[in-house]
Formats: C-alpha cells, structure tokens, sequence
C-alpha cells in the first residue's frame, strides 16, 4: 500500500531522487527534514516552511552522501553488513595521474637534487646523514632540497586537487 504524502513533501522526496536518493532514503531525509522544521519553529518565525523543508533535506542528502564516500557504501545482506572502503574510482584514476605528474617533475630536477630530496624525504634520512653520505655540507643539503622542493611546487602548481 503506498502511502499519501502532502504535495510538498512528494516534491522535496521526488527532487531528492532526482539527484539519486533511493525511495527509502528519500522518505527517510524527507520525514528528518520536517523534524527539524518543527523543532526550529518552536523557537523561529519560517516564512517559507516549504524552502526550509526543501533546503534542509538537500543539506540531509549531501551529508548523506559524503558520509558514504568517506566511510564508505553499506550493503546489507541478510543481516551482514558489508563495508566497501574502496576510494571511489575517480579518486584512483586522479591519484594516478598525480603521480605520473609528479614523476615528470622528478624527472626534471638534477640527478644530485632528485638524489638528496628523495633520501631525506622517502628515506627519511638527516641532512647531516646526507651531507656525510654525498660529501657535501649541510648547508648545500638544505639548498639542494629547497630548489627540489621550489621545482616540485611550481611543476604541480596548476594540477587539480
């Protein structure tokens, strides 16, 4: 039996589906919706109760949604609850290209900076151990690592985040 809702709310559930609530969910963040609405009217005067209710479920659903990108989609199946926390495949495809980016701009600095910026940041070695271990001193340790670092800036610079 499907149930009769006021035409406000059918309109705030359809736009949250729309935009790729399931039926549930919409009714769900819909139902949040008009609680708060309620609770905020004991307190507030709401000229427009309908955009109130219709801005707050599109707020409800954005949560929603990015609680399930950061935590991770739920599937319930017979009372096992499966978590995928997989980064969600546009992630995965910018990264890499991030990385490829990255890879060019190493690819650019000198062999002794790339070799000094690598060893203390991957390798996680002093400049003291790198100035003993490539005969230099600190000082041209520090000015090795502060151009990398100036390159790599300037290289990535305009890359999306």
């Amino acid at each position: 039996m499907k149930k009769h809702l006021p035409p406000v709310f059918s309109r705030i559930r359809d736009a949250l589906r729309r935009r790729g609530s399931s039926t549930q969910d919409a009714e769900d963040i819909v139902q949040e919706a008009w609680v708060r609405l309620a609770r905020y009217q004991r307190e507030q005067v709401v000229d427009k109760p309908e955009a109130f209710l219709m801005q707050t479920a599109l707020n409800l659903a954005i949560d929603e949604h990015r609680g399930r990108v950061t935590h991770g989609e739920q599937v319930v199946l017979e009372e096992v609850i499966l978590v995928d926390d997989s980064p969600p495949v546009e992630a995965v495809v910018l990264g890499r290209e991030r990385l490829a980016r990255l890879h060019i701009c190493l690819g650019r600095l000198t062999e002794k900076s790339r070799d000094i910026f690598l060893a203390h940041r991957l390798d996680g070695l002093t400049y003291r151990e790198i100035a003993d271990q490539h005969g230099l001193s600190i000082s041209t340790v520090e000015k090795h690592i502060a151009k990398a670092t100036m390159q790599l800036i300037t290289g990535m610079q305009d890359w999306r985040t």
